[in-house]
């Protein structure tokens, strides 16, 4: 994604929630949590499936998930415009930490959290 179809989302969402005068109830907190329940409704589609079946969804249960992941993205988006966060920009400075703190020769095939390692 580009920062150019970010405005784009951006510029459109911040329009569909004037259009409506929402925009007064999407708080940097209350969007934070929509976002969290939207992240609820992603795992729901997931819960109970297994590892081959998460992998080989439906196409019916393929789109719900989209929608889900739709709805995650739209409410990240109004936040970071909420809060003047640059998402691409704190991407690629949170992606130069981890490859800091997760150096590939070290972590290849092992999945523990960084404070996991041995030094």
């Amino acid at each position: 994604m580009t920062q150019d179809s970010l405005d784009q989302l951006n510029e459109r969402l911040l329009r569909f929630a004037r259009e409506r005068d929402w925009e007064q109830f999407q708080s940097p907190k209350n969007l934070a949590m929509a976002l969290a329940g939207e992240a609820g409704e992603l795992l729901e589609h997931f819960q109970w499936l297994t590892e081959a079946q998460s992998q080989t969804l439906s196409p019916e249960k393929k789109r719900a998930v989209a929608h889900e992941l739709a709805d995650i993205l739209n409410y990240l988006v109004r936040l970071a415009e909420r809060l003047d966060i640059d998402l691409l920009a704190a991407a690629d400075e949170k992606m130069a930490i981890n490859e800091q703190r997760y150096p590939a020769e070290k972590v290849r095939g092992d999945p523990r959290r960084a404070a996991d390692y041995d030094d």
